[in-house]
């Protein structure tokens, strides 16, 4: 017996519009500012429950499982084992390796009915450090370990949807050698792997040189994309030879030829507060030959941080050469107990008893102005080899677009970037920490070398988004996309079209395609707004009138170009569409 079209509908198990949840909106919310926060949920792929936490709805979810299956397969390209550690860490392990403390308010800490400190993993350096207890002899060698799981961070300022949130799933691994070499290669390994992650979501990621932070270590590696909503500044040389996060990047300088003012005078300097007055005044010089001190507190102790009048401090820079957890400007009152004036005639010429640290352009510079620690006054003729006793030569200044690429001369770019994946090599300070050590080929206890490696998966959505968006909505890459084509039926009361859009729906997830049957009774330009919205790659068009010539339209969602094709050949060109994409 024939059976009816609801029958069938409920045989065939569809993937229909009309039950799945997409409560996608006619307007962004006002409130929001990057493209991916607006789109995700103008879309309908994420809820915000409060600040800097998300619910993913179903679309979200289809997409954030995607890039997650992306991740595993790359993970165990490289033998990689997945493990799921548990959220919530009791305060001992974090105050083994001294992070209670660096952490600080970023981190989520409670207390639990028996009185113990614990807190909400923000990352599990420690937990796998301590995992690795069980790990006794350099022959079972390097392991690499990795899980998907929810990390918390109290971010001060959550903004910009997914990009900056306090609750989300990260991929976080770590490898385990006997020595350096083999975090060295274990390093490479996740380098690749990350590129190929990258490439497969179809992320334009740059890998760049960039500061370990609060997780310390020997080095590490960002992965930036290029986009405006991103919130890390990257020094990018545009012949592809040097790639720099700013709290990392360094550049050349042309030499500077000193005035010659061979003796240490003082000279009035009447309202003089700016390195730009200083440059007017008589007495004064350009900003190039200036001293810029700035007053920091460093772990409670006041440091003097000295970069060239016209180079700007950057305070990552002097936090890791420093290695201090805290870094502040000192308060006006602060900096006049400590040097006896106020801001704008403050120096280090025969300052004794607090720590200096210079940046390298000052390195052997004289016959130059500074503030002589006397409010409205300054010295000329300053040397600093003789006239200030710097205890630390670094690299403390922030580059500038425009200055030379330390590897070929070119002019750098500044680039706004957001921060896709982070590696880290870590060393053995984790290790260390947790005892966890094996015997080496000559029987020696040995610390196990680390290295730690992030990526986070919503971010990952979110850069997507605002890497491949217009103005009609979302353009998911083919790899990721909720669904790879919509089935869009103009007259849901027109059987034979319905009848059509059924078989031509089996047949496409007959090849493993991810296929959407919009079976809404609304209006065809309402249905083919909704799919160019949440961003489906391929919309197949069943119409009364081209059905009736045996054909379907065919529409490319990046190119917006609508071809009319035979009903009987739409599969086998959908499927090469898709390989075309791939």
């Amino acid at each position: 017996m024939e059976q009816n079209s609801g029958e069938r509908r409920v045989r065939l198990g569809l993937m229909r519009w009309s039950n799945l949840h997409t409560p996608t909106l006619r307007d962004a919310p006002a409130d929001a500012e990057a493209a991916s926060h607006k789109l995700l949920i103008q879309a309908g792929f994420i809820r915000q429950l409060h600040a800097g936490h998300y619910s993913l709805l179903p679309l979200g979810q289809r997409v954030a499982r995607k890039v997650a299956q992306i991740i595993r397969e790359e993970m165990d390209a490289i033998g990689g084992q997945e493990f799921l550690l548990p959220a919530m860490h009791p305060a001992s392990l974090w105050q083994k390796s001294g992070r209670w403390e660096i952490m600080g308010d970023e981190m989520f800490r409670l207390i639990d009915r028996k009185g113990a400190e614990n807190a909400l993993g923000m990352t599990h350096e420690e937990v796998f450090a301590q995992l690795a207890l069980e790990i006794t002899s350099y022959k079972t060698l390097p392991q690499i370990w990795y899980q998907i799981q929810t990390k918390f961070r109290d971010e001060p300022r959550p903004k910009s949807g997914l990009l900056r949130v306090r609750e989300f799933a990260m991929k976080d691994s770590y490898s385990f050698d006997i020595d350096q070499d083999g975090l060295d290669r274990n390093f490479d390994l996740h380098h690749g792997a990350y590129v190929r992650i990258f490439e497969r979501l179809g992320l334009p990621a740059v890998p760049v040189d960039a500061s370990s932070g609060a997780m310390g270590g020997s080095g590490s590696t960002e992965f930036m994309v290029p986009s405006p909503a991103g919130e890390d500044d990257v020094v990018i040389c545009p012949s592809g030879d040097y790639a720099a996060n700013v709290e990392r990047a360094s550049s050349s300088l042309p030499a500077v030829t000193d005035r010659n003012i061979p003796e240490l005078a003082r000279f009035a300097t009447p309202g003089v507060r700016t390195i730009a007055a200083l440059e007017t005044v008589e007495g004064g010089a350009p900003a190039d030959h200036q001293i810029k001190t700035m007053v920091m507190v460093l772990d409670g102790s006041v440091t003097l941080a000295l970069v060239r009048g016209d180079h700007q401090l950057n305070l990552q820079k002097l936090q890791d050469v420093s290695g201090a957890i805290e870094v502040r400007p000192a308060t006006p009152d602060e900096a006049l107990a400590a040097l006896g004036a106020h801001p704008g005639s403050l120096g280090a010429v025969g300052v004794t008893g607090l720590r200096i640290i210079a940046d390298h352009a000052l390195n052997g510079r004289q016959g130059l102005c500074t503030g002589a620690n006397e409010d409205d006054w300054h010295y000329t003729g300053v040397s600093v080899a003789r006239d200030i006793a710097v205890d630390q030569w670094a690299d403390l200044r922030e580059v500038a677009a425009g200055e030379a690429c330390p590897q070929c001369g070119s002019p750098l770019d500044i680039v706004r970037c957001i921060e896709t994946g982070h590696i880290f090599k870590l060393g053995t300070k984790y290790s260390e920490a947790m005892g966890a050590s094996v015997l080496d080929p000559d029987g020696t206890q040995r610390p196990i070398v680390m290295g730690s490696y992030g990526i986070g998966v919503e971010r990952a959505v979110a850069a997507v988004a605002e890497t491949f968006h217009d103005d009609r909505g979302l353009q998911w890459p083919i790899s990721i996309a909720p669904f790879a084509a919509v089935i869009t039926v103009v007259s849901v009361k027109d059987e034979a079209s319905m009848t059509a859009a059924e078989d031509l729906y089996t047949q496409i997830r007959d090849h493993g395609v991810d296929v959407l049957l919009d079976d809404r009774d609304a209006r065809a330009g309402v249905k083919f707004a909704d799919a160019e919205l949440i961003g489906i790659p391929f919309r197949i068009t069943i119409g009364p009138k081209a059905l009736a010539d045996g054909e379907v339209e065919f529409t490319d969602r990046a190119t917006g170009l609508t071809d009319r094709v035979g009903q009987a050949d739409v599969v086998g060109h959908l499927l090469a569409a898709l390989a075309n994409q791939r």
